[in-house]
């Protein structure tokens, strides 16, 4: 008996990492030895019956993926006291394959012949080993109990080879999962993730995104905020609340004024123009003294810098033609920074956006070489200009 025990050990190492292989209408034929164990009860007697060897066949067809159904015959010699019994043992077995397609639970019934002829119901777990495509090695365990009034119940462990053949191969169809709960199935939902409860097409995706109670298919709004009463095709019922033309869902700029012409946001549409100013300061003969400091001009250009603040300009000193080249470059700068100081000092202006440059005679306003001439030469010259954008009236 340990010789036996040991021997299935080996063959189940063995034949354990072995893949299995099922046909469709797969037959086998096997032979088997086993291990046969009685309660000890068939006569009434302590001891009388042991355990004891058995030596048997079975023919077997596998007509699905899980179920088959066997034919099985054996031979028992059984252990007593003081002769050994034979005993013979033959029936049918239904057999359900698990999804490892190797191991299965079977039951059936079976006609035992010991000492008194018995019907016996049966139930037991065992496994196929796939050695290669046509051979298999069997391990199984079964309980037999007698359906007499005399309920005696025995215990098989079986170790077989068996050879297969016939049949086409199959694969057991796989189990569809639905991880969402959606009704659409794993590998076909597009859309895996979606909340319980919610409505889906055939690829699993909402049929609502936004939930406005209009399906996708003929939403022309379809990322309305949640809560918005629609139309008929998705979009808000208050179409464009400011009248710029431009429905609210999509406008990007709510209140834009009415007489304002707009883009496809809804924004204001502006155009952009240069605007410029200018300041002219005249100057005695050889002098850089401002005689009217509180001119308008002063203002109005200071005013125009703060409106701006990103301009900035240069104060072109100038003089006449008469006199020393030198000293008319030199009394040309001193009128430049005289009226850049004022600028700043009395108007604010940032020193920072203004330069004085003095041209001296290179630049006469006037080259007739008259008085009228030179006094038009002796100035100061300022200009500056600025991009200001305008909105478009519609």
């Amino acid at each position: 008996m340990k010789k036996l025990l040991l021997l299935s050990a080996v063959a189940s190492a063995l034949s354990a990492n072995v893949q299995a292989q099922t046909k469709d209408n797969e037959k086998w034929v096997a032979g088997f030895i086993e291990y046969y164990k009685t309660d000890q009860a068939e006569t009434g007697l302590p001891n009388f019956l042991d355990d004891g060897a058995g030596l048997g066949a079975e023919f077997g067809i596998r007509f699905s993926p899980q179920w088959a159904f066997r034919i099985e015959a054996s031979k028992l010699d059984i252990d007593a006291t003081p002769n050994n019994v034979n005993g013979s043992r033959f029936g049918v077995d239904m057999m359900y394959f698990l999804q490892d397609d190797s191991l299965y639970a079977f039951g059936g019934l079976k006609n035992t012949e010991i000492v008194n002829s018995d019907t016996m119901a049966n139930i037991g777990i065992g496994r196929h080993w796939h050695v290669n495509d046509n051979v298999k090695i069997i391990t199984e365990a079964a309980a037999y109990q007698t359906l007499a009034s005399n309920s005696n119940t025995h215990i098989g462990l079986k170790l077989g080879l068996a050879y297969t053949f016939g049949g086409s191969n199959m694969t057991a169809k796989p189990i569809s999962v639905d991880i969402d709960n959606d009704g659409v199935f794993d590998k076909m939902d597009q859309c895996a993730g979606t909340p319980i409860g919610t409505r889906v097409d055939s690829v699993g995706c909402a049929l609502d995104s936004d939930g406005d109670g209009i399906l996708n298919t003929i939403d022309m709004c379809p990322d309305t905020p949640a809560g918005k009463k629609v139309s008929s095709v998705g979009c808000s019922l208050i179409l464009d609340t400011d009248k710029d033309g431009v429905l609210n869902d999509a406008d990007q700029c709510e209140d834009t004024p009415i007489t304002d012409k707009v883009d496809e946001n809804g924004c204001s549409v502006f155009t952009e123009e240069q605007v410029l100013t200018s300041i002219k300061v005249l100057f005695g003969n050889n002098s850089s003294v401002i005689n009217n400091p509180k001119d308008p001009q002063f203002q109005e250009f200071a005013d125009f810098m703060d409106r701006y603040p990103t301009t900035d300009t240069v104060i072109e000193g100038h003089a006449s033609a008469p006199g020393d080249a030198d000293y008319n470059m030199m009394l040309s700068q001193k009128r430049a920074d005289a009226v850049r100081t004022l600028l700043i000092n009395q108007y604010g202006i940032d020193g920072v956006r203004l330069t004085a440059k003095g041209f001296g005679e290179n630049q006469l306003l006037d080259t007739s070489n008259t008085a009228a001439a030179n006094k038009v030469n002796r100035s100061i010259i300022a200009k500056i200009s600025a991009n200001k954008r305008t909105v478009v009236e519609r």
